[in-house]
């Protein structure tokens, strides 16, 4: 189980969080929709909690 997560899970919440990130710095460079921007701000910051919540949970499940 703890290999599952800190080989499979955990990068893929950070890359799932990086791309939000760069889609959201994309759509500011060109000058995109507002509503845009915020929606991708707000799924940056549900992806950071999520991936928070799957590297702690590595970490307890390496630590058993």
């Amino acid at each position: 189980m703890a290999g599952f997560l800190s080989n499979f899970l955990v990068p893929v919440a950070i890359a799932a969080v990086a791309v939000v990130l760069l889609l959201g710095l994309l759509n500011m460079m060109r000058g995109g929709s507002p509503d845009t921007s915020q929606r991708l701000m707000r799924l940056r910051v549900l992806l950071q909690f999520v991936a928070i919540i799957v590297a702690m949970a590595a970490l307890w499940a390496m630590g058993r």
